[in-house]
């Protein structure tokens, strides 16, 4: 029983060091609970979304700027098309590629924007990707595999 109390007496000292700790001031507990982010409604105005759309917006645009099919390939489609991940058609291989370029580049495009076989994601994952630039990145990868 002794024991227990000396346990307590403990336990609790320890709990009171802890909630006298430094940081524990109005200003500072304010700043640890405060909001992370705003919740923005389509159609009103937003502060924060606002300015967060006018940091962003030029980075976007400028890095899909000035890709060409090499780099997009390198960036994007050598995640799976590198290794041949899911059965992807491996970028250089002859053998994995001619099926696939027989059927034409209207539906390797076509797989390419919308997804195929639940292995090819639409746009494969390149939300940033225009139809033209996933064209040519195709026709990069075809013409390195035939």
């Amino acid at each position: 029983m002794v024991k227990t109390f000396a346990m307590l007496a403990v336990l609790l000292g320890c709990s009171s060091a802890w909630a006298t700790d430094e940081g524990t001031d109005k200003d500072t507990l304010a700043e640890r609970i405060a909001p992370v982010g705003q919740v923005c409604i389509e159609g009103k105005p937003c502060a924060a979304a606002t300015a967060a759309a006018a940091v962003t917006a030029p980075a976007a645009s400028a890095s899909t700027a000035t890709r060409t099919p090499e780099q997009l390939v390198q960036q994007v489609c050598s995640g799976c098309h590198g290794s041949g991940v899911m059965g992807a058609p491996k970028i250089g291989d002859k053998a994995d590629w001619a099926p696939r370029i027989a059927k034409g580049m209207d539906t390797l495009l076509n797989h390419a924007l919308n997804g195929f076989n639940n292995k090819m994601p639409p746009r494969g994952t390149c939300t940033t990707c225009t139809d033209d630039e996933i064209k040519a990145a195709i026709q990069y990868m075809t013409d390195k595999s035939r």
